[in-house]
């Protein structure tokens, strides 16, 4: 379990983030407070479109992330995922504002390609170096974040360790299964969700992100079944 201190530090990175943050935030003005969501709004947009342009250039099957999102919105819709996990925040952690910081948070730490390709490189070569770097940028997203959004953003480290943690296992089992192609499709999805994420944030259009989640189950399963013949 030696190459899991990459996930460790980008864990520890979450809290040390959020904490931080939260200190911040209390003696930040409304005015202030407006202006960072502005901010961290745009960055996410950018990162967002970014992440998504850059992989739908290599990508194998155009279409499959139509189709994906698609899909995975109905799944998530049916399951309704966003309502289940509202109603849970506002029992025990404050209501719909941290709702979509944490659904921003968990996106953007857990769905960006560092943070898939990281632990897969943990696991097949013993290299940390993409985690490390991930753990910094999540460091600050993480500050950004608990400023406007409280505390409460701690909640979004747990879920980035689980994450990474069944990445790095399930690599270490599926050794040879995984392939960049399923990555690559993976991350335009990805990148699409951490768009609607931002749109969100900005008020253009309020997106239930989380019941579009299941959209990233789809292309690997596409992937995995294709690669057989």
């Amino acid at each position: 379990m030696g190459n899991m201190w990459g996930t460790v530090f980008n864990t520890a990175m979450i809290i040390g983030g959020s904490v931080l943050g939260s200190m911040l935030g209390h003696g930040l003005r409304e005015n202030y407070h407006t202006i960072m969501m502005t901010a961290m709004g745009l960055a996410v947009i950018a990162i967002g479109l970014n992440t998504t342009l850059t992989h739908m250039n290599k990508s194998h099957y155009p279409v499959l992330f139509i189709v994906s999102l698609a899909v995975g919105g109905v799944i998530g819709e049916w399951l309704d995922l966003d309502g289940h996990f509202n109603r849970l925040l506002e029992r025990r952690a404050g209501g719909s504002g941290l709702s979509q910081g944490l659904s921003t948070g968990i996106l953007l730490f857990c769905i960006g390609t560092l943070s898939i390709v990281g632990p897969i490189e943990a696991a097949l070569r013993g290299d940390t170096t993409m985690l490390m770097t991930n753990g910094m940028l999540d460091g600050v997203t993480s500050t950004v974040l608990a400023s406007t959004f409280g505390i409460g953003m701690i909640l979004a480290a747990p879920v980035l360790f689980c994450w990474q943690t069944a990445i790095f296992l399930g690599a270490t089992l599926l050794r040879g299964a995984i392939s960049s192609t399923m990555i690559n499709e993976l991350s335009v999805v990805g990148g699409v969700l951490i768009l609607a994420s931002g749109i969100s944030i900005l008020g253009l259009k309020q997106i239930k992100t989380l019941n579009l989640l299941p959209s990233l189950v789809i292309p690997i399963i596409v992937v995995a079944v294709l690669q057989m013949f």
